[in-house]
């Protein structure tokens, strides 16, 4: 909410994955340097019981922030003029999830340079057991004028 007017129109689009971030948002650290974020997130609504699905929903949202968090040593986030693009993801399922419950997403960055980030994330149930793993490289670099 406190960038409402920043984020204009793109602010009150209905969202299908409710992303709640622990710490706050990347845009109220800028700044502050850090090589991880957590996030809470889940599907809005509630969903059948088809783990495919499930797994489907998570791994659409499993990009929403990962890359975001290679920007965060730099003390950026994606409002900086910043251009960024997924260049590889891959996930590997390890016990049953819901993607309608709160699921937390563990994310941080070992390494940034030369126009690259390395991310990863660790997905946990509301139970504290490890899910799902996540790894994303991407391009990140600043825009030019």
């Amino acid at each position: 909410a406190p960038h409402k007017e920043m984020l204009g129109e793109w602010y009150d689009r209905p969202r299908p994955i409710d992303v709640r971030y622990v710490g706050g948002d990347p845009m109220s650290r800028s700044r502050e340097p850090s090589d991880r974020q957590q996030v809470w997130l889940r599907a809005d609504g509630t969903l059948p019981n088809d783990p495919t699905l499930h797994a489907c929903i998570v791994t659409y949202a499993s990009d929403m922030t990962l890359l975001d968090t290679t920007l965060l040593p730099h003390g950026l986030n994606w409002t900086d003029d910043v251009q960024m693009a997924s260049l590889d993801h891959a996930m590997w399922f390890h016990r049953p999830f819901r993607a309608d419950e709160w699921l937390l997403y563990d994310q941080s960055t070992p390494t940034t340079s030369h126009a690259r980030g390395l991310a990863t994330g660790s997905i946990y149930t509301r139970d504290g057991q490890l899910a799902i793993s996540v790894v994303q490289e991407g391009l990140i670099r600043r825009e030019r004028s």
